[in-house]
């Protein structure tokens, strides 16, 4: 999609980036909590992701940075500045939405010159503009097209040439890639990193999509039923949740999460579940004796689960072949069940085998079952 890689930044890209920060925010439509207790520091240049469920309030955490919607309580801050009061198009950023927001009536050219237009840009500076955006996003030959006439990557890569001829300190990206077919999902993920690392601005970006998450993030921030859960390069959330909700919403398939009760065996610890015995590693098991309850939850992600006639006995209920690995349900118990991931190369049981399952000692997590909170 950027034709110049490597190219230097265009005049007018040199101004240092502002940092962005949400401090107390709450913001309620009524009786309904939309956001609640928000504290996120979004650092210069960075590539955030704010990643949840439908309804759990990531949109209208973004909304408040552009301006969209005034919070409840607490403060929006860009750069050094309290921007509670400050109008959208006074921020100097940038938005990207999911339906592109393209006027079908203009061409191509005409849509990505309306910001320019507003800021009364003289039109030999908003041409230069267009020329400069159209290069960058391979957008040349279709300057004189109208919408309907583009592909829907086409279309998204106008909605961005018309926010970078902005030059805006930020870009805010709801969800801009969810119109897209899967093969274009791909590509325009690249794409949107290169821009990223090219452009040197701070990305905001929704969805709820883990993928996009995993793969595009500098950080991610889970939210769920409008609070933070969770904030911290992907690698490390998917490595160490911070709760239940955390380990089972990313991570496809799911973090494997039962009911055990801490036990001693000999003169290590062990979780009794469904099926058997998960024993703990050396490292965790003072950890789990120091939070003072025998009943805990334990999380063993599908690929940290192994058939080699281990402790824990389950049985096979459905082997579901993705082509290139397998997922085994099994059966711990009527109401508990595990998945287990295989590659498509890996020898893999029979539908009613009875298992024998391995946990992984350095991949075992332990969750506080009242608070769902993370053992550590």
């Amino acid at each position: 999609m950027l034709k110049q890689r490597g190219a230097a930044l265009p005049d007018g890209w040199s101004k240092p980036m502002s940092r962005i920060e949400l401090r107390n925010v709450n913001k309620f439509f009524g009786d309904v909590v939309a956001v609640r207790d928000f504290n996120l520091e979004i650092e210069d240049k960075e590539f955030l992701v704010l990643l949840g469920p439908s309804g759990c309030g990531k949109s209208t955490a973004l909304r408040l940075i552009a301006g969209l919607e005034e919070p409840t309580s607490g403060e929006i801050i860009i750069g050094d500045d309290v921007v509670n009061d400050v109008e959208a198009k006074n921020r100097d950023i940038a938005m990207v939405f999911q339906s592109y927001a393209l006027y079908p009536h203009m061409t191509v050219r005409r849509n990505i010159e309306v910001p320019l237009k507003t800021r009364k840009i003289p039109k030999r500076e908003r041409d230069e503009l267009i020329a400069e955006a159209a290069r960058w996003l391979d957008l040349e030959p279709l300057l004189n097209r109208r919408p309907a006439e583009l592909s829907g990557g086409q279309r998204q890569r106008v909605a961005l040439a018309r926010a970078i001829v902005r030059r805006p300190r930020a870009f805010l990206m709801d969800e801009p890639l969810s119109n897209l077919d899967a093969k274009l999902r791909v590509k325009t993920r690249a794409e949107l990193v290169s821009m990223h690392r090219e452009l040197a601005r701070t990305f905001v970006y929704v969805t709820h999509d883990q993928v996009e998450a995993m793969t595009m993030a500098t950080r991610i921030a889970v939210i769920n039923d409008g609070a933070l859960q969770q904030v911290g390069p992907p690698q490390s959330v998917y490595e160490r949740p911070a709760n239940t909700f955390v380990a089972q919403f990313i991570g496809s398939p799911p973090m494997n999460v039962v009911r055990g009760t801490l036990v001693r065996d000999g003169e290590a610890f062990a979780i009794d579940v469904p099926g058997g015995r998960i024993p703990l590693p050396p490292s965790l098991g003072p950890t789990a004796a120091a939070a003072s309850r025998a009943d805990l939850l334990v999380g063993v992600r599908p690929e940290h689960l192994s058939f080699d006639g281990g402790p824990v006995r389950a049985q096979v209920r459905v082997v579901e072949s993705l082509g290139h690995e397998r997922h085994v349900i099994c059966d711990l118990s009527p109401d508990e069940f595990a998945i287990v991931r295989l590659a498509a190369d890996e020898p893999a049981p029979s539908v009613g085998d009875t298992v024998g399952l391995t946990a992984h000692p350095e991949h075992i997590h332990l969750f506080n079952p009242e608070t769902t909170e993370r053992v550590s």
